[in-house]
């Protein structure tokens, strides 16, 4: 059994059977008997299924974010945020899916050529932690649409989140085998991916273990798409206007107690007005309202875990031994669950943790730089490339986002996933897109067709 514990108690909420070798096969084996049927039904029908599953989720929208909150400790504010933003995913794909599938016509010496996009099978969704519903919605609503059915491998800490998203694809309808989760841990894992009845893998979560699914994967000659850890970069430049600046990169940094992949880690600052937003950002940061995730009021829950904690610790211990400032938290308060303060870092060296290792927690690391090109060698010094974001003049950053080596760009705006856009990263961050048409084109055979008199 698997102990889930409450993060904010430290005590455990519930147990939970992993799934063995029997169950796992049970459930691939009605995959593969359901892809037939719902690769047969029209776009329109997939769609109303998929606004079926929308409404359900809303319906139950507190459940669901009760769980996330019991779970993985997220505010119940942004909880309730996270089951309406996979409800709008459902329903953009319901509307979109077949205008971004829609046959393409090629000229060629054909009397007539086109390329069609048809399903692959059954994709394969491996997930983490910090964004239980809407990581999983970027998998199964292009994919779904697309033809394809859809295994879900959760993190094994968010395994009520996990059975709650099956139970509304239940409670909506959808045929049976069309939506499965699977709770179980990595070792069953590779499997998984060899096995025949699994045609493509998603996967979010570590570059490490990201690392480990491509390698298998490619073993197998499977597509996948991999979305992983970043180290974003937002730059602050003289002339931008530094009250919003500050609000947003507060909210980008510290949304999911900071624990997100594309939330702003390393803010750099030009030398004119780093004085300045250092003040504003300290006044702003003072301002968070840390406690219990099941208030409304609360904007700061705990962290996922107490080992992430003890992890994210010693990285800011390193970045201060290096000569890193600490201006507020960076002390493990104590008490019950695995509560991390708000942490502000300044004049951050170059070699410290906080600049050179994915943070996962509230912790905001700033650093000054003299000018445009000095931020953005120190911006693309990484081997991430998830996103980054830019301040200041609107056509001066609109011009300057090409020079980020990132797979999205915010100019005076948060850096965020839009189920309109498509959403990915480069280098250690992966590969391939997740959204908009790009990424429900990961899910598909672009079959070539050339025809003759």
């Amino acid at each position: 059994m698997l102990d889930v514990i409450n993060p904010t108690t430290g005590k455990v909420a519930r147990q939970f059977p992993l799934a063995n070798q029997k169950i796992i096969e049970k459930k691939l084996a009605k995959a593969a008997q359901a892809y037939p049927e719902w690769r047969a039904l029209s776009f329109a029908e997939r769609g109303e299924y998929l606004r079926k599953v929308a409404n359900t989720l809303r319906e139950q929208s507190k459940k669901h974010s009760a769980l996330m909150t019991e779970e993985m400790g997220k505010p119940v504010v942004e909880a309730l945020g996270e089951v309406e933003k996979s409800a709008g995913g459902c329903e953009h794909y319901a509307d979109k899916a077949e205008d971004y599938l829609a046959p393409q016509e090629i000229p060629s010496d054909a009397k007539k050529s086109w390329v069609q996009f048809q399903p692959l099978g059954t994709v394969l969704g491996i997930l983490p932690w910090n964004s239980p519903y809407w990581l999983a919605t970027r998998v199964f609503a292009p994919a779904l649409m697309a033809g394809n059915t859809v295994i879900l491998k959760h993190d094994s800490h968010v395994p009520g989140c996990a059975e709650a998203i099956e139970q509304a694809f239940i409670d909506a309808g959808v045929p049976s085998g069309v939506l499965q989760v699977v709770i179980t841990d990595h070792s069953h894992a590779e499997a998984m991916i060899r096995d025949p009845r699994i045609s493509a893998v998603s996967f979010t979560g570590s570059t490490r273990g990201g690392s480990q699914v491509a390698a298998i994967a490619a073993s197998e000659i499977k597509p996948a798409v991999l979305e992983l850890g970043g180290s974003d970069p937002a730059i602050v430049l003289a002339g931008a206007d530094l009250d919003k600046a500050v609000d947003v990169l507060a909210t980008s940094r510290f949304i999911c107690a900071g624990q997100s992949c594309i939330a702003a880690k390393r803010l750099l600052i030009e030398e004119s007005v780093y004085p300045e937003f250092v003040e504003k950002m300290t006044q702003r940061l003072a301002a968070l309202r840390v406690g219990d995730p099941t208030q409304a009021d609360t904007e700061i829950g705990p962290i996922a875990r107490d080992g992430l904690r003890q992890e994210l610790h010693k990285q800011v211990e390193d970045s201060v031994k290096r000569g890193a400032k600490c201006i507020m938290g960076g002390k493990i308060p104590e008490g019950p669950g695995s509560f991390y303060p708000v942490t502000l870092l300044t004049d951050v060296p170059l070699d410290a943790a906080a600049f050179t290792e994915e943070t996962f927690g509230p912790i905001a690391a700033l650093r000054a730089v003299k000018d445009v090109d000095e931020a953005f060698s120190i911006a693309n010094a990484t081997v991430y490339g998830l996103g980054a974001s830019i301040w200041t003049e609107t056509n001066k950053g609109a011009k300057l986002a090409a020079r980020f080596e990132a797979g999205q760009v915010a100019v005076n705006g948060i850096v965020k996933s839009d189920p309109r856009l498509p959403s990915g990263g480069i280098k250690r961050s992966g590969y391939g897109k997740e959204l908009g048409p790009h990424g429900i084109r990961e899910f598909v055979n672009s079959q070539q067709i050339w025809q003759g008199e």
